[in-house]
């Protein structure tokens, strides 16, 4: 069960998201049916406003990283911060439920970083940004890396105040994860497939994947990468550039 929900104990709960004018369902055991459309995230979607005005204030662009365990998310950060460390001031919030290793590894990069471990918690949200960021000692016109929990379900849910939320896959997946996880996909502006210099030895077709995640969002940007050996990292270095300049217009 998600933290988040703040359940009475002994509680079940089924948590369903419906479309607009749509009826709950009915349930003939004792159930809680929570719809989500403003009731249980208001105060989640609150606060994420509050974070999102800070950062642009300060002109800060926050990226939400998110992704199933093991995509490579935290090397992805590791090179992103030795490669453009002299031309960028950048921080990150690291997302766990346990541990700091995670943390110990972006602090050896030279970057300002805060570990949020959630205990039981599947994601990060709002408030637990929101107190990392009184922590953070971040220069204005900086870059912030979110780097999410390990999960492709509820992150996608939950409105961290981030600018765009970057999904992660690498070709040690299925290529089907975005019709599997599709509200993920369809929350993210961009997808990074990673690992890529493992290609030759897998049986990971970029193209179906490519192919399945525009089906579920078709404005999707896709950049391929091996945080390994470099391979594409140069466009993603182009995408921060680009979306950070567009914090100065």
């Amino acid at each position: 069960m998600c933290d988040s929900c703040n359940c009475d104990e002994g509680t079940v709960v089924t948590i369903t998201r419906l479309e607009p004018g749509q009826a709950p369902p009915h349930h003939h055991h004792q159930v809680r049916t929570i719809a989500l459309e403003t009731e249980v995230l208001a105060k989640n979607d609150e606060l994420a406003a509050r974070n999102r005005e800070y950062l642009r204030s300060r002109k800060i662009l926050a990226l939400n990283l998110v992704s199933s365990p093991g995509s490579g998310k935290t090397t992805i950060l590791e090179r992103t911060i030795r490669d453009l460390r002299h031309e960028l001031a950048m921080a990150v919030i690291e997302g766990d439920q346990q541990t700091r290793r995670d943390a110990e590894r972006i602090s050896a990069t030279g970057a300002e970083v805060v570990q949020v471990n959630t205990g039981a918690g599947c994601h990060l949200d709002s408030s637990m940004v929101a107190r990392a960021l009184v922590q953070l000692k971040m220069q204005d016109e900086s870059l912030l890396f979110i780097e999410n929990v390990g999960n492709l379900v509820c992150p996608a849910l939950f409105d961290l105040g981030e600018a765009a939320k970057v999904v992660i896959i690498s070709v040690t997946e299925g290529e089907d994860k975005p019709q599997k996880y599709p509200q993920m996909f369809r929350a993210a502006t961009l997808c990074l497939i990673n690992k890529t210099d493992l290609l030759p030895y897998l049986r990971f077709d970029v193209t179906a994947c490519r192919e399945m995640a525009v089906q579920v969002n078709p404005d999707l940007e896709f950049i391929e990468i091996s945080a390994v050996s470099g391979e594409g990292m140069g466009r993603w270095y182009d995408w921060l550039r680009q979306r950070r300049e567009g914090l100065h217009p």
